[in-house]
């Protein structure tokens, strides 16, 4: 059984720094494109950023380009996401995602598999 399991989430003044991790369960992560979507109140989801199945190709929002970084820890079997600079925007709930050989896709009907999401709050 597929599971996505995020951590790390959480309050943290503007400026400040947050890393979430989405450990996966049920299948091999280096056989999967790996993604982070984000939904703040009242819109819709978006794109953050992913890595394709090999982990070679990455793409990022450009909202977030330069301040976050998508890796992948195979050994582990978890994907992190390192938030630098946050800013109040950056506020929501977010999904960690999974498409088995897949690529590094901004669409949200990519993905097979989501994570149940995790709450990040930055305050100004």
């Amino acid at each position: 059984q597929v599971q996505l399991v995020e951590s790390g989430g959480g309050l943290v003044q503007a400026g400040g720094s947050l890393r979430l991790s989405c450990a996966a369960s049920g299948f091999t992560l280096s056989t999967y494109a790996m993604g982070w979507f984000r939904q703040a109140p009242d819109k819709d989801r978006e794109f953050v950023a992913a890595m394709d199945w090999t982990g070679f190709i990455t793409s990022y929002a450009d909202s977030v380009k330069g301040r976050f970084a998508n890796a992948r820890v195979v050994a582990k079997n978890t994907v992190y996401l390192q938030m630098n600079s946050l800013k109040s925007e950056d506020t929501g709930i977010y999904y960690c995602v999974a498409k088995y050989r897949g690529r590094a896709e901004v669409r949200t009907s990519a993905y097979d598999y989501w994570g149940q999401g995790n709450q990040v709050t930055v305050s100004s």
